[in-house]
């Protein structure tokens, strides 16, 4: 463990599987980071107690139980299947702006009812400005990062309340879209009370902001490890194409991608290697001692996740890419993709299922090449190639 005032108050940051185990299961640590304002105080990723347990449940019953996957998986593929068309006409494209158009254009239907449009075209920017945010100093003067996502916060959040508003004033007509919105404001509290709009639309903004960025960010990483490595290409395809030649045209289910073995491993370890989640942030909330350790309540700690999933000692080669490594569980504690305990990402079956599904029409019916093999990487805010994996696409 190590002391650091990188972000203005001490730190611990932690190295170990034990202490990652101890930062997520602990009760003495509440979810704290310099982004809270962005995603919102009334919002799942910051709440604490009853109030995450009854955001907590409704969350997974819509977007991450088995039933609610069965329904989502036809409703994300029309789009996917469009995109990659689309690509293939265009034949050079630049894949992170391409998966993140395709990933908003489902999150904004699903999450909110919007189709594609100006007002998701507009929302895109706003959350491109919002999340380029999250990880920069927590200033809030003009000219900084920090203060351009506030505005773009306030923005994003004009819009969803204009459209909270309109579903509040036709609550009577048999037009519910029944999207995670609507569920949003039918959630009650053990005394029958509903969410107020301010936890409302927290939690919209903040479920657009963990399941848009992060599925985009998986996609490019998958387009750019794939081309990458040819032969793990070739087992995806000895997979894929059969199920895709014998389904005719229609749409793959959720139980048909659960049994796709390979796939699923490519899926794991694009996320593992992808590292969007690179650090989290834990405060103290009463002093703690930890095995000689004194953590005293307010300071923060850190849990640098991306040690984890390249530490040798947890996988073998760890920078290569090699899903058959996944024909066995990874170590207790080193594999916190979507976290863990309590707070493990409540949608991380339905971002598994998202990278499966472009997995599975990508490999099936496509082919590509990087332009700049040799692009350098940029890991802030998130790490990606710094140009954006532009690569050639065509269909097989």
């Amino acid at each position: 463990m190590y002391r650091s005032h990188l972000f203005g108050s001490p730190a611990i940051l932690a190295y170990s599987p034990s202490i990652n185990k101890f930062v997520f299961q602990s009760d003495a640590f509440i979810m704290e980071w310099p982004a809270v304002e962005i995603v919102g105080r009334s919002s799942i990723t910051t709440v604490q107690g009853k109030a995450h347990t009854r955001l907590r449940t409704l969350v997974s019953r819509a977007i991450n139980q088995p039933n609610a996957l069965r329904r989502i998986a036809p409703l994300f593929q029309p789009r996917v299947i469009a995109a990659l068309q689309s690509w293939a006409e265009k034949g050079r494209i630049l894949g992170f702006n391409e998966a993140k158009k395709v990933t908003f254009e489902n999150i904004g239907m699903f999450f909110a009812g919007f189709e594609p449009g100006p007002v998701l075209d507009t929302l895109d920017e706003l959350f491109a400005g919002l999340i380029h945010g999250i990880r920069a100093y927590p200033v809030d003067i003009p000219g900084t990062a920090y203060h351009h996502a506030l505005q773009c916060r306030k923005k994003a959040v004009g819009i969803f309340r204009e459209e909270l508003e309109k579903r509040k004033r036709n609550q009577n007509c048999a037009e519910a879209k029944n999207d995670l919105l609507d569920q949003l404001m039918q959630l009650k509290d053990d005394e029958g009370k509903p969410l107020s709009d301010v936890e409302v639309l927290d939690n919209i903004v903040g479920f657009v902001v963990a399941g848009y960025e992060t599925t985009s960010l998986a996609k490019m990483w998958a387009l750019y490890y794939l081309a990458k490595y040819p032969n793990v290409l070739q087992k995806l395809r000895e997979e894929n194409m059969p199920l895709a030649k014998k389904k005719t045209g229609d749409l793959i289910t959720s139980d048909e991608i659960a049994k796709l073995k390979y796939t699923n491993m490519v899926v794991e370890e694009t996320i593992r290697l992808a590292n969007i989640a690179a650090v989290v942030f834990r405060t103290a909330t009463k002093d703690v001692d930890y095995k000689g350790y004194k953590i005293p309540k307010g300071w923060k700690v850190l849990l640098w996740v991306r040690y984890l999933h390249t530490n040798p000692e947890n996988f073998e080669d760890p920078m290569c890419f090699n899903p058959d490594r996944w024909k066995e569980p990874a170590k207790p504690g080193a594999y916190q993709v979507f976290g863990g305990g309590s707070r493990v990402c409540v949608g991380n079956m339905l971002a598994r299922l998202q990278l499966a599904i472009f997995l599975h029409h990508l490999s099936a019916g496509y082919k590509w090449e990087l332009v700049n093999p040799e692009s350098e990487t940029s890991y802030l805010s998130h790490p990606k190639p710094v140009d954006g994996v532009e690569i050639s696409f065509s269909k097989l």
